[in-house]
């Protein structure tokens, strides 16, 4: 078995590898056993899911392995990932479960894992489980095993949690908000809580059929919104991604902001109110200069982490931070959530737009980014390029060209087997440049 876990649970193409019924059964065994705390007592553990064909069957096996060692398992259907992390430690439980690949595309799933503060597991409770997994557990009595239930208000109880993040007083009255959902977990949620609030509501991406989550729309693809703000004169787009943990805003332009301009943002705000904790913004090493750059020139700090919210999180618990995020739009606010929030984000923005009487496009350009180009090269399962000698020569080069007026960045994803390149500077010759060599060198590698 190739290692289980990376930057944000377990993920792969449904019924091959580590994504089958068979290791989604061995997991939940593996995961039950780690978090039953005693021999006697109640154990209990919430699992929802997002809308692909899949999830029903990762669902029934998670739930099978859960119950062979005692725990009660409590299945909340479709709803945000967020809503699994605040329901887990509002429920009592011992553990939550979110079965999504978020992003990625419906052929893909993937398990997420949350501990009883509603927090997503350390990299040494993941080490563990995994080895539980490998080694396998020895099961329970037939008189221990536990019992499947059906919670029917768990959107409910996450939309109230919504609301109480807003504003007291304030409502959406005569603001027109597209909302995309991504045909994906937020597809009943988004809309009714908008719409409790006030707002004209015109959504995008709300008739999930387990095969078209995130396909042509949502955070990844936002173009689809924006096209719809700008026919119906709408104020503002919010785009969710296929489990709702991360958002990217459109303004009435139809132009698109990324996570960066919206961390500036409520940085800005919150420091200037004497709410934004150690004044400082926690962000991945993905986010722009010029995010860095803004926060310099106001006196506040950005605390830069490797690439994956659960790693913005822990950045923050550590140093009693209560804003973080990630470039990609996933919004981590601790005063309200226990992990990136796409509508719970967007929400922020519209009080925002309100209390300020500004539109969107002006609350979306809080700093001019410095010009920066991603670039992505697939390999294949066993390749290794970065472990290449050309590669790293490139990579040496790159640097050199860049020292002074930009930086590199070269990583593998944690969810796809794709090397990301990605370089910023303000020379668009030398960028263009540095990038371009890079990824010869790679594919080269990845060639031969």
């Amino acid at each position: 078995m190739k290692k289980l876990f990376g930057t944000d649970g377990i993920r792969g193409t449904a019924n091959t590898g580590n994504m089958t019924a068979e290791t989604a059964l061995r997991i939940g065994a593996a995961v039950g056993r780690y978090f039953k705390r005693e021999a006697s007592g109640v154990h209990r553990v919430v699992i929802g899911k997002d809308t692909r064909l899949s999830g029903y069957m990762f669902e029934n096996a998670l739930t099978a392995g859960l119950t062979s060692m005692g725990m009660n398992v409590l299945l909340l259907g479709p709803v945000p990932t967020p809503a699994v992390g605040l329901l887990t430690r509002s429920m009592r439980a011992d553990l939550g479960v979110m079965i999504s690949a978020s992003h990625n595309p419906a052929h893909d799933n993937g398990i997420k894992f949350f501990g009883p503060d509603g927090f997503k597991l350390s990299d040494a409770a993941e080490a563990e489980i995994e080895a539980l997994v490998r080694d396998g557990v020895d099961l329970i009595d037939a008189g221990q095993i536990g019992r499947a239930k059906r919670i029917d208000d768990g959107r409910f109880r996450y939309i109230e949690r919504l609301k109480s993040s807003f504003p007291r007083q304030m409502r959406l009255d005569g603001l027109k908000v597209v909302i995309d959902c991504a045909n994906g977990a937020a597809h009943r949620v988004a809309p009714e809580a908008l719409w409790e609030l006030g707002a004209t509501v015109i959504p995008v991406g709300v008739s999930p059929n387990g095969h078209n989550i995130n396909e042509g729309c949502g955070s990844t693809h936002p173009q689809a919104a924006a096209e719809t703000v700008v026919a119906h004169g709408a104020d503002v787009g919010i785009c969710l991604d296929g489990d709702a943990d991360r958002v990217i805003l459109i303004d009435e332009h139809g132009q698109v902001g990324d996570g960066d301009q919206f961390m500036a943002l409520m940085a800005a705000r919150m420091a200037e109110d004497g709410t934004l904790k150690g004044n400082a913004l926690v962000a991945t090493v993905m986010s722009n200069l010029g995010l860095e750059r803004f926060l310099e020139g106001r006196g506040l700090r950005l605390e830069r982490t490797n690439v994956g919210d659960r790693y913005v999180v822990e950045r923050m618990r550590e140093g009693g931070f209560n804003l973080g995020g990630e470039q990609s739009g996933h919004i981590v606010m601790t005063d309200h959530s226990t992990t990136g929030d796409g509508l719970m984000a967007g929400l922020q923005f519209l009080a925002e737009m309100i209390r300020s009487g500004q539109p969107a496009s002006a609350l979306l350009h809080s700093f001019d980014p410095v010009p920066q180009l991603l670039k992505n090269v697939r390999y294949a399962e066993g390749q290794a390029p970065l472990d290449v000698a050309s590669v790293k020569t490139a990579i040496a080069d790159a640097e050199g060209q860049l020292r002074g007026n930009g930086r590199l960045l070269i990583r593998t994803s944690g969810t796809e087997p794709l090397i990301r390149v990605m370089a910023e500077s303000e020379d668009a010759q030398v960028l263009e440049s540095a990038v371009n060599s890079v990824v010869d060198a790679v594919e080269a590698a990845v060639a031969t």
